[in-house]
């Protein structure tokens, strides 16, 4: 069975043509709970969401910030695992239509089987993965089986990226390019600073893909800022420090629909 990377493809062909940048929502898989973690993806794609990419809880993080640490953290003591992730894909994806990524770290991938991973997401319905923490030069075997399936492959540019290793990545990827906003690790921010929108130029230089961009991005505000010159605004913290903070899960599941549809109309007031 092919993955939906061409789902993603056109999600993101379609809100450019709607003149408007995507909605990305970033939740991580399993938490509070698996089911929550399914429904709290279904109430971002009923917010408005356009794409969403499921975080595979891991135990040492590089990207990401204490908010989504926490979640993470929850998410592993309670047992969650790989198969549960592809239950989340699954089920959300079914549930919603919307095009489904894993964001994941190498080491679960590369613990678990580079083949058997790709086959399984494929099933699932994924439609690719973001791998922030695998470098190019080493991906050629990830790269095979996701063309293989129909995946698609996502990497991470940073500030710091010279033009040369813009190009480089960008000439491997496929689906979006993740533009992080700053040097650092994911979180809610005070604003999205000047660097990401001269990332944003950089890369386009290199290729056509759209450039999404993270990390930092928490209000509509942001959002409409980060619309006005990314092809996609990339939201996870935000959404996760409203469930980490409800009451219950109800309530966390209101804030993630809500907050959902306030980027929302940001993005498309570009």
């Amino acid at each position: 069975m092919s993955g939906n990377r061409e789902l993603l493809e056109a999600t993101l062909a379609e809100a450019a043509s709607e003149d408007r940048a995507a909605l990305i929502a970033y939740l991580p898989g399993g938490f509070p709970t698996v089911d929550g973690g399914i429904a709290a993806v279904k109430a971002a794609v009923a917010g408005g969401a356009d794409v969403i990419e499921v975080g595979l809880p891991h135990s040492d993080p590089v990207l990401d910030g204490p908010v989504i640490q926490t979640a993470d953290d929850i998410a592993l003591r309670g047992g969650v695992k790989i198969a549960d992730i592809m239950r989340t894909v699954r089920e959300a994806h079914e549930a919603t239509g919307a095009p489904i990524l894993v964001m994941t770290y190498w080491n679960p991938i590369d613990r678990y089987g580079v083949e058997r991973f790709t086959a399984e997401l494929a099933e699932a319905g994924g439609a690719g993965c973001i791998l922030p923490d695998l470098p190019v030069q080493e991906s050629g075997l990830w790269r095979e089986h996701a063309e293989k399936h129909g995946l698609a492959t996502v990497f991470v540019v940073a500030p710091s990226s010279k033009d040369a290793r813009l190009a480089t990545i960008t000439a491997a990827g496929t689906g979006f390019v993740y533009a992080a906003s700053l040097m650092g690790v994911t979180g809610t921010r005070e604003s999205v600073g000047e660097q990401a929108q001269d990332l944003v130029r950089r890369t386009r230089a290199t290729s056509d893909l759209p450039v999404c961009v993270g990390i930092g991005v928490s209000t509509a505000e942001h959002a409409r800022q980060v619309a006005g010159f990314a092809d996609g605004v990339i939201v996870g913290s935000a959404f996760v420090k409203l469930m980490l903070d409800a009451p219950d899960e109800a309530a966390g599941l209101e804030g993630v629909r809500a907050l959902a549809a306030e980027l929302a109309e940001g993005v498309r007031k570009r």
